[in-house]
């Protein structure tokens, strides 16, 4: 396969090459080159019904067969942010709200309006002062800039008062592709220069705050890019040892104007089903060993859809986002609920037993 041939396109690499990558990744698959793991993401017919065999056992011999997810709610900073009583005592009944419902996370991410009289700090010791118990996810790292430079700390020195304030986790995102030239062609959303980002996340995790890491792929970025990418998270683990989890997330074209503006207009149509099952199972293979848990994105590819990758690799299914009766439009994926009922259907369908675990995996005691 070319380097330079898209994602999106259709110059995908001979079953004889990836024969014999296959054969390879089944004897070391966290050990192959980037060409193979690129040759690999190219894979088809029968040949991505084997790879994704071969990422299905490593998920088990990584994590065991359980299906896990967390409840959560999902909360935009803008949408809930104020000093003021009447926004605070909002922010407080929207948290203690998901606390009843059953959520043990609240996330929180998107940076304070330009001129907010409110600060980084401040919205986390409110979460924590509503629930105590709750684990406050939240915070990319452009807003953990955004956060420090208000506060006119060093970033370190944020980080360490962000977790004492009562942050329990940061969200890998505004990841897309951890690639500059990709980065530029996106345009317009929240992203800061890779070096920065690694910098960030480097930080938070040298904070005692561990982190998620994601991927948005399908657009302009090749497998290559694809492969750099993991290579890199793979890399930041080694090191760091605080990423939790690997959530691949398509390119969804409807959401590009809001997503990446530098794209709008281009006729990019995402990635096919193929490709989602490659780059799942091709994760699963390159980050054995560092990154045990894989996420299935089901906001971004519905329920059934995301069963499909949880037989090729991926373990886990993420938050059942509760939106709840207060304000439901208070967060940025509102309308995107799962019932436990739907988490096991989905369970039964695959013949693994479920489990309901915290942000870090842990296990979620009785009654909390």
């Amino acid at each position: 396969m070319s380097h330079g041939s898209g994602v999106t396109g259709t110059d995908l690499p001979s079953p004889e090459r990836v024969s014999d990558w296959l054969g390879a990744a089944a004897a070391a698959p966290a050990a192959l080159p980037d060409e193979g793991y690129a040759a690999l993401l190219g894979a088809d017919g029968e040949q991505l019904t084997e790879l994704c065999a071969l990422a299905d056992a490593l998920r088990r011999q990584a994590v065991g067969d359980e299906l896990t997810y967390v409840v959560n709610r999902n909360l935009d900073t803008a949408a809930v942010a104020g000093r003021d009583p009447r926004s605070r005592g909002r922010l407080a009944a929207l948290v203690t709200e998901a606390r009843a419902l059953g959520a043990t996370e609240v996330c929180m991410q998107g940076p304070l309006p330009d001129g907010a009289d409110d600060d980084y700090l401040d919205l986390i010791a409110a979460v924590k002062a509503a629930a105590p118990d709750i684990h406050l996810h939240a915070f990319r790292p452009a807003e953990l800039l955004d956060g420090a430079a208000r506060r006119g700390m060093p970033l370190a020195e944020f980080l360490a008062a962000a977790r004492q304030a009562g942050l329990g986790s940061v969200p890998g995102t505004a990841a897309r592709i951890l690639d500059d030239d990709v980065r530029a062609r996106m345009r317009g959303g929240p992203d800061v220069p890779v070096s920065e980002w690694v910098q960030v996340i480097e930080a938070a995790h040298r904070a005692g705050l561990p982190s998620t890491s994601t991927m948005v792929f399908g657009h302009v970025e090749t497998p290559a890019h694809q492969v750099a990418h993991l290579r890199l998270l793979a890399g930041l683990q080694d090191r760091t040892g605080g990423f939790t989890e690997f959530i691949p997330m398509p390119y969804v074209p409807a959401a590009v104007a809001v997503t990446a503006p530098g794209l709008a207009g281009t006729g990019v149509p995402g990635p096919s089903w193929r490709q989602s099952l490659a780059v799942h199972a091709v994760a699963r293979l390159l980050l054995h060993g560092r990154i045990g848990n894989i996420q299935a994105a089901w906001p971004k590819y519905g329920l059934d859809a995301s069963a499909g990758l949880l037989r090729g690799g991926a373990n886990d299914l993420g938050g059942l986002l509760l939106d709840g009766r207060l304000a439901p439009e208070a967060g940025a994926e509102a309308g995107l609920v799962l019932t436990r009922d739907d988490v096991e259907r989905v369970a039964r369908e695959l013949g693994r037993p479920l489990r309901q675990r915290t942000t870090g995996y842990g296990k979620v005691l009785a009654g909390a």
